[in-house]
């Protein structure tokens, strides 16, 4: 990765040069979890013979979350644009998401002569975090439950209906599932600090970390309490899409820095979403740790060259003069 002082040229676009916020609250950092990593129609392939297509901006998180984030550095937006004319995003659509993620207070900008960079700001790092910590520390398959559950209840009043929206998706995003009324479970000591924290949600909520009475049916709750289909489907698809690359099988002059993104982008969005149960209560099918071998066998293929591009095309400046 060069890390360069200033340049002329590549003066930015007026669209380019919006304002943005600073100082977001950890409330607000919980609350862009479940919108930033979603798939949408935006024509971008992912594995071979794919028709999953990856929004701009799930893909910026991947690559910040897997390129800048701990590097301390902000990336110079032609680099940015280079690396994602390789996904197939063009020049317009790459500059529309960097200037939408600042004025969402994901990216902070720094000028240096005639160009503009790029850098994380302590919300999008949180968040990348978070990504990071679901992809290769915790892992597809929850085998070490240790029988614990975390119950959330809370009650809004009627008129809040921006608040609940809210909370219901940071409690799905935290892998929680309705189980009656205003009452939420999740298998282990979930973290909820974001939420009890947050200075509108915090007062309506109450905590509680329990044990099932033995005479509950866990499984039968489990089955009527999340959505075990789409998780099911989405790895069933990965699984479909990746296996023959990740065998080493399939086109061998591939783009490592594209099909890393893509791979890296479409993972996390499946294990999103996934809550992450308990694998005893799940079917004896249930698809996470095949479609995870394949994933880290895939990614391994195109890792270390991913990298060497990626140090060879970006340039960057520290986040701090």
């Amino acid at each position: 990765m060069r890390n360069i002082g200033s340049y002329d040229g590549d003066v930015m676009r007026e669209g380019d040069m919006a304002g943005g916020r600073s100082g977001a609250t950890g409330g607000d950092a919980a609350r862009d979890e479940g919108a930033v990593y979603e798939a949408t129609g935006d024509g971008l392939r992912t594995g071979p013979g794919s028709e999953v297509t990856l929004r701009p901006q799930s893909l910026m998180l991947t690559f910040l979350g897997n390129f800048v984030l701990g590097g301390d550095v902000c990336v110079y937006s032609g680099s940015i644009i280079e690396v994602f004319g390789r996904t197939g995003v063009g020049e317009h659509a790459t500059r529309s998401t960097l200037t939408r993620m600042v004025g969402r207070g994901l990216l902070q900008r720094r000028r240096e002569g005639r160009r503009m960079y790029f850098g994380l700001t302590d919300r999008a790092a949180a968040i990348l975090r978070d990504g990071e910590q679901r992809i290769w520390k915790q892992g597809a398959v929850n085998d070490d439950w240790d029988g614990t559950w975390t119950l959330l209840a809370f009650s809004l009043p009627e008129a809040s209906q921006r608040q609940r929206h809210d909370l219901r998706s940071q409690l799905t995003w935290a892998g929680f599932g309705p189980l009656i009324g205003g009452l939420w479970i999740a298998p282990g000591r979930a973290d909820v600090t974001a939420i009890t924290e947050d200075t509108e949600l915090g007062p309506h909520i109450r905590v509680f970390r329990s044990t099932a009475d033995p005479a509950t049916d866990i499984s039968r709750m489990v089955h009527e309490t999340w959505d075990l289909a789409t998780p099911s489907a989405g790895y069933t698809a990965f699984l479909d899409r990746w296996s023959a690359f990740a065998d080493g099988r399939g086109a061998s002059d591939v783009d490592e820095l594209a099909v890393k993104l893509r791979l890296l982008t479409e993972w996390l969005q499946i294990v999103r979403a996934d809550p992450h149960l308990p694998i005893q209560h799940l079917p004896a099918d249930w698809p996470a740790a095949a479609a995870e071998d394949v994933f880290r066998r895939a990614d391994a293929r195109v890792d270390a060259a991913s990298r060497a591009l990626a140090e060879e095309v970006l340039e960057t400046v520290p986040l701090r003069a």
